[in-house]
């Protein structure tokens, strides 16, 4: 055991839920766009919408708000089918269609089988079915081989979410530390706001490491246990964290 260790205690690895209800999600001039046309549905201008922007914005949240909306408006209790775009074959098309006429395909990348996509654009377009896409970036930007598939991509509605401002990170970094239990001042959190790179990604890991470091001791989040995370996490490299 290293000198580092005998300090203080590692953390035990406990999972935690975060909460992706709509009234959990937080609502800001960045997402605004975007959550407005996910509880549009089924009045999409086209039967598809994609959902593009950096790591933890919030896609997969709207997803879940997605997925309340259909049960909502439908009068059933949808669990909707959720699948990484690159595990999409030809295969599974036709069965996927028969079995949930919503569908949820999250991470556009061109890692995919570009024709099993096409496919199943054709298909749920054509049959009347729903896809909610979401992407990191936008899809008409994802260098697919096949013409025919960025095409299809282009004639659905892409909504970015930008990152956020001070107001969205001071809102978000309060959720993260509720969905782990943890209350924290105004004092902690304006200290962080000051001292973070501005982005969901690095709010994210920060509360992680956070959580981590106050773990370890046994003690209550302070400036110091912050102040500790934030130096961690600038030792990783800037590829790693952002």
């Amino acid at each position: 055991m290293n000198k580092k260790q005998n300090i203080h205690q590692l953390p035990l690895e406990f999972a935690h839920r975060p909460f992706l209800g709509r009234e959990d999600f937080i609502k800001s001039s960045c997402n605004a766009e975007a959550l407005e046309m996910v509880e549009l549905w089924p009045q999409w201008p086209a039967f598809g919408l994609c959902i593009y922007g950096p790591e933890n914005c919030g896609k997969t949240h709207l997803t879940h708000i997605f997925e309340e909306t259909v049960a909502l408006k439908t009068n059933k209790p949808y669990h909707l089918p959720r699948l990484e775009a690159a595990s999409i074959n030809l295969d599974i098309i036709h069965q996927l269609y028969e079995q949930n006429k919503c569908l949820i395909v999250e991470n556009l990348c061109p890692e995919i089988d570009e024709e099993a996509m096409f496919h199943l654009f054709n298909l749920y377009r054509d049959q009347g079915g729903y896809i909610l896409f979401t992407s990191n970036i936008a899809p008409a930007r994802i260098p697919f081989k096949l013409p025919d598939l960025s095409s299809r991509l282009k004639m659905i509605p892409a909504i970015g979410i930008s990152e956020p401002d001070d107001e969205l990170l001071s809102a978000l970094i309060i959720k993260l530390f509720m969905d782990r239990q943890i209350t924290i001042s105004r004092e902690i959190i304006n200290y962080i706001l000051v001292n973070m790179h501005r982005s969901f990604s690095y709010a994210h890991k920060l509360v992680e490491e956070i959580d981590n470091v106050s773990l370890s001791y046994k003690r209550a989040v302070s400036i110091p246990i912050v102040k500790e995370a934030i130096s961690n996490l600038s030792q990783h490299r800037q590829g790693e964290l952002f």
